[in-house]
Parts: C-alpha cells; sequence; structure tokens
C-alpha cells in the first residue's frame, strides 16, 4: 500500500483544491518525513548552557535555532532516549515540536497580565506561556476534558509553574465577567498539518462531517476569546492544520464583522521557516517537513 494511499480522499481533495498539485506534493512529501525530535528548555527551572553541557555528555548531538533560543533540535537520538535523562524526569526540558512553540512567542506573553490559554492541555504552551514571563504572569489555564486537565496539572507542576491555574470547563462557557489581558486559543483541529506517514499504525480520519464540526466549534471559540479580551488587547488564534476552512475562513468571519484586525507577525528566523500561501496577510501557515508541524498562526487585536 502506498502511503499516500492512507491519506483520506476528503482531506487530499482539500489540500489539491487549496494548494494545486504541486504546493500538494511538497506537502505529501512533508507527510513522508520523520520529524526531528525537538525540545524546549525550561528556562523556570534551568537555562540552555546547563542543557547542552547535559546534553554533551552523553553524546547526544544537537543544534540550535534561530527561531527561539530556548529551543534545541536533536540530531542523533530518539525521544525515548531523551526520556530517559535527569533533565527530562526534572522537568528541565520539555518535548516540544518547534510549531507548537510559535503560537507563544508570536504572543509575547507580559508579566503581571492576565493571560487565557483557552485549550491548554497537555500543557506545553502553558508551561512556555509561564517560562517566558519568567513564572511571573497570571495564567489561566482552561480545558474541557477532566483526564487531559489532569496531565496539565501535572505538567505545570513538573515544570515548576507557579504563576497557572487550572479550570476544567468548556472555554466557550466561561462567563464573559472574565477579562483578559492577553489570549492563546490554540483552537482544537483536524491535526491536516501533524500527519506523519511514517506512523503506520496511526490510523488518520477525515470526513466532511468531521470537518463542518470543527469549524462551527473554532468560530464559537474565537468569538468567546474576543469577547474575554480587552480593547485594544492581543490574542493568538492556532491550530496545527494548514486547511483555510479551519484558519482564514474563521479569521475572515471576525474581520468581516470588524471585531478584530490582523496584527502582522514579525517574528527573528521567520524567512528560515518554509511556509505555505496565506489568504490572509500578516498571517502564516508552516509546511511540514522534518523540522516542522503544518501549522497556522494569526495575531489578532481587539478593535
Amino acid at each position: 500500500m502506498e502511503k499516500t494511499e492512507r491519506i483520506p480522499k476528503y482531506l487530499l481533495d482539500k489540500i489539491k483544491e487549496q494548494y494545486g498539485e504541486e504546493l500538494t506534493k511538497l506537502i505529501i512529501d512533508g507527510y513522508t518525513k520523520k520529524r526531528k525530535v525537538t525540545l524546549r528548555v525550561n528556562t523556570i527551572k534551568t537555562n540552555i548552557k546547563n542543557i547542552c553541557d547535559v546534553l554533551n555528555k552523553n553524546n547526544i548531538k544537537y543544534e540550535k535555532t534561530i527561531l527561539y533560543e530556548d529551543a534545541l533540535i536533536i540530531l542523533d537520538t530518539d525521544e525515548s532516549q531523551i526520556r530517559k535523562l535527569n533533565i527530562y524526569e526534572n522537568g528541565e526540558i520539555y518535548l516540544q515540536s518547534l510549531s507548537s512553540m510559535l503560537p507563544p512567542i508570536i504572543l509575547e506573553p507580559k508579566q503581571k497580565k492576565d493571560i487565557l490559554d483557552m485549550a491548554a492541555a497537555p500543557g506545553g504552551k502553558t508551561t512556555q506561556i509561564a517560562a517566558l514571563t519568567e513564572n511571573n504572569a497570571n495564567i489561566t489555564a482552561c480545558e474541557i476534558n477532566k483526564l487531559r486537565a489532569e496531565r496539565l496539572k501535572y505538567n505545570l507542576e513538573k515544570q515548576g509553574v507557579s504563576s497557572a491555574s487550572v479550570i476544567i470547563t468548556d472555554a466557550r462557557k466561561l462567563d464573559d465577567f472574565f477579562s483578559f489581558d492577553q489570549i492563546l486559543l490554540d483552537a482544537p483541529c483536524s491535526g491536516s498539518g501533524t500527519i506523519s506517514l511514517e506512523d503506520e499504525e496511526k490510523n488518520i480520519v477525515f470526513t466532511k462531517e468531521f470537518a463542518d464540526k470543527l469549524e462551527k466549534t473554532q468560530t464559537n471559540l474565537l468569538n468567546k476569546a474576543i469577547n474575554l479580551l480587552k480593547k485594544g488587547s492581543e490574542m493568538v488564534y492556532s491550530t496545527c492544520s494548514i486547511l483555510y476552512e479551519e484558519n482564514e475562513s474563521i479569521i475572515q468571519k471576525m474581520l468581516n464583522d470588524k471585531k478584530v484586525e490582523v496584527i502582522p507577525i514579525k517574528l527573528n528566523g521567520l524567512e528560515q521557516i518554509q511556509t505555505l500561501p496565506s489568504k490572509i496577510e500578516g498571517t502564516i501557515c508552516v509546511c511540514p517537513n522534518e523540522l516542522y508541524e503544518g501549522f497556522f498562526v494569526a495575531k489578532l487585536k481587539k478593535i
């Protein structure tokens, strides 16, 4: 069985319709690549020099990335070996994809601000926000699923995060009495950017009904985020999808209603990331490859 035959026809047709034959080939090529292990140094507990010293002592090869000074790309070791190191057990590092690190960086979280992470589990982005603010912001981490919320609490504790509180609820039902200076909405999505055809065990599911349900959820979540965001304040909307229906289409509804405006994303090293064309200027859609998962990110300001 050809690897590409594992991609559901509805999804493949959507990608071809949106990107054309040439870019579709590039995307499928990204799906077939084995992604490198990447990690984030948890600066709440340590620094990148200490982590590099440990990796060197264990003869683990790595390289730094211009994208984020506290991220490392592991070159010759699989994830299971990294998990055996004390720095992993102690929460001094967090295994996280480079694409997943983008939304918190782009949010530019500030100390002493009220920050909402709307779909927080398992906690990679929440703990990154805590690290970026030196554990000195008021972070509310929202998660609808009780089991995932327990995982979130575990990771917050393991990473030494004392600036976040967990609310187990559907973020769409948060009271509009709440008000936040900054919001991260990494919305539930199809995962169309994270497909790995290397993993033959994983069943890839994608139907029109599935896509329609997601689009409704994403729209409702973004509407709620805008209601909770203070006027003139900024938020980030992101998904690990490369499909217009889950990304630009959702944002465009809010632009048409004049609820928000797009803040063009400016990021050191962005030109080195392989991106796909986005239908909204100032947003980015990362192309899946051996370093990055497919990912969409938009920065929005409430009007």
